[in-house]
């Protein structure tokens, strides 16, 4: 395939191509099988040790049909770091909010709508089928985030925005397509915050690794005070838009950024910032 002229393999479908859009095709190989830490030999690292089989373990067992399609985006993302796809958001299917469904925290506390997990696993089955076509239709509606506060270790109040369950499974969705799939693959090995199959154990094994393995004279670290808070919208689209060419994905995470939040009974807009505490 070349992206520049926008020709298309017939044996292999526009994944990449401005112009055309991306079917499924069973993988050649499954992805991110969570075995070890996979961008780490690459960098000429010793893999960490612990907690290399937990992703695997994480995984639902039946991943259902949007996988398939799935592996092969990850696949190409993987061949073409300079790849933008244009049809993403096909992928958010029954199947794949099922699953997101079950990856969510079952005892979080509610969002402005007051539904708990387990309510609405009570209509699971039925509502996924409707929520599905309202994506796809454009009818989707996300509610707004609920603000509280929690205590830092040095007295300042950070906000959190606490989603309905309906919105956190279609962002789980988005999250599994865009991050997991998609820009996984060009992550830095030395990365580890928000990536499947790691967590903040896992960068203190690679710390640890690090500093007993090599010549360590010091260690850097920094802090970018409010980032999230005052994450301007207009540049993380701009990101975005660099690597998703799909514009329906995009509308959908600009309605995210722009729903707000309420709090003592006041709706805010969101005009800047990103609220903590949300799946995407």
């Amino acid at each position: 395939m070349t992206v520049a002229t926008g020709k298309v393999n017939s044996h292999n479908p526009g994944a990449c191509s401005p112009e055309e859009s991306y079917g499924n095709i069973v993988p050649e190989k499954s992805a991110n099988k969570g075995t070890t830490i996979p961008a780490e030999p690459m960098e000429e690292r010793t893999p960490t040790k612990r907690n290399s089989g937990k992703e695997a373990a994480r995984r639902t067992q039946n991943r259902g049909s949007a996988s398939i399609g799935l592996a092969r985006v990850r696949q190409r993302a993987e061949a073409d770091k300079e790849c933008r796809f244009n049809n993403l958001f096909q992928f958010l299917k029954v199947d794949l909010l099922r699953e997101s469904f079950y990856k969510l925290k079952r005892d979080a506390a509610p969002g402005l709508d007051g539904v708990r997990w387990y309510e609405y696993e009570r209509s699971l089955e039925e509502r996924l089928p409707e929520l599905e076509r309202e994506l796809h239709k454009g009818s989707y509606r996300a509610i707004p985030a609920k603000r509280r506060y929690i205590t830092k270790d040095d007295g300042r109040q950070r906000p959190l925005g606490i989603m309905a369950v309906e919105d956190k499974v279609v962002q789980q969705a988005c999250v599994t397509i865009l991050n997991e799939v998609y820009y996984e693959p060009l992550f830095s090995g030395y990365s580890y915050g928000s990536r499947p199959g790691r967590s903040p154990h896992d960068a203190l094994d690679a710390l640890h690794e690090g500093i007993f393995s090599r010549r360590i004279n010091w260690v850097l670290d920094c802090d970018i005070t409010g980032f999230f808070d005052n994450l301007p919208h207009v540049h993380l689209l701009s990101f975005l838009e660099e690597r998703v060419a799909d514009k329906r994905m995009l509308r959908l995470i600009r309605k995210w950024l722009r729903v707000g939040w309420v709090e003592d009974g006041k709706r805010h807009a969101g005009t800047i910032g990103t609220p903590q505490g949300s799946v995407i």
